[in-house]
């Protein structure tokens, strides 16, 4: 008797063992996937994706501009072409790395550029810098402010205030492509905000404070 007793508690113990488990299991799993739905839904997430495709073709596009610049013989506009297709990969990286830290992996779909005659691809990346620092950054900037979230409100920043700098350069290169036929100046570009500047620098970058003496050197 005493051993069907015995018997009787331990099938009833291991019934309540599994029940438990199960009620564990089910209050567990609304929280994951309310979790996923919120990292899924974040539009500041959607940003950075949009962001960094945008950068990684725009470093493509700057590459290829910049070798048409060199066979038409516009020596300076290649060197701002190089220089400018560095900041963006500096830009792509900062996204990258918040995207990453956010839980999602960077995805970008770089299309092979449309290269025309330097003039007429001045006017592009002129046209693409113009809409990323009047519309597109400062959307994306109101929305990370929205969502609190620091990290990518540093790197829209950061591409935003570069992107405007970018579009002054390529502005004074179309108004005066005869005179950057010669390549009489370097530029630099800061590795940590991708400012970039014409000349060489004294001063730490405006941006972000980075010493002068870190600043790629792009010929």
């Amino acid at each position: 008797m005493k051993k069907n007793i015995n018997l009787l508690f331990l099938a009833i113990t291991l019934v309540a063992v599994v029940s438990c488990t199960k009620e564990a299991k089910q209050e567990q799993k609304p929280e994951t996937t309310t979790q996923v739905q919120t990292a899924n839904n974040s539009v500041v997430l959607q940003n950075l994706q949009t962001a960094y495709n945008g950068e990684m073709n725009a470093n493509t596009r700057y590459e290829a501009f910049a070798k048409k610049a060199d066979e038409e013989g516009y020596k300076q506009a290649a060197v701002l072409f190089r220089a400018a297709a560095q900041a963006e990969k500096v830009h792509a990286n900062n996204l990258s790395n918040v995207i990453q830290k956010m839980g999602a992996k960077p995805i970008a779909d770089v299309k092979n550029p449309e290269v025309k005659t330097t003039k007429e691809n001045l006017q592009t990346a002129l046209n693409g810098e113009t809409y990323e620092y009047t519309k597109m950054y400062p959307e994306f900037l109101d929305n990370a402010k929205k969502e609190k979230n620091i990290d990518a409100m540093r790197a829209f920043n950061f591409s935003l205030q570069v992107e405007k700098v970018h579009a002054g350069f390529y502005n004074e290169a179309m108004n005066n492509l005869e005179k950057w036929k010669k390549a009489t100046d370097d530029f630099f570009v800061c590795p940590v905000c991708g400012f970039t500047e014409r000349g060489k620098r004294n001063k730490p970058c405006p941006i972000c404070d980075t010493p002068e003496d870190m600043f790629a050197v792009i010929k």
